[in-house]
């Protein structure tokens, strides 16, 4: 492979990396716990937008409970996105012939 070939290469790679990162960041995932009764909303970067609880959900007596069910929702939509996202990197970079592998 030539120089040229493989400055190219990047170059594309580069492109295609910014058009999935834009791509992520209009994205929606959502993350739950709770069966459901709280969600969170993520874009595909895992940046949380939104929250939502169900009202059966919010006891005054219980806030530890409803604060590690936000956390769960959070970690979940944060999983799925990254999962989105390494989706997302390989389909588009996959056409890419590069001399070593990618790390995803």
């Amino acid at each position: 492979m030539d120089i040229q070939n493989l400055v190219a290469q990047a170059q594309e790679m580069q492109q295609r990396a910014q058009q999935v990162e834009a791509a992520l960041l209009k994205m929606t995932v959502t993350g739950s716990a709770g069966g459901g009764m709280v969600t969170v909303e993520a874009d595909g970067k895992g940046n949380v937008k939104k929250v939502r609880l169900d009202p059966a959900v919010v006891n005054p007596a219980d806030v530890e409970m409803l604060e590690d069910l936000i956390t769960v929702a959070a970690v979940d939509a944060q999983k799925k996105a990254a999962e989105t996202a390494q989706r997302e990197m390989r389909t588009l970079l996959g056409g890419i012939n590069l001399p070593f592998p990618l790390p995803f």
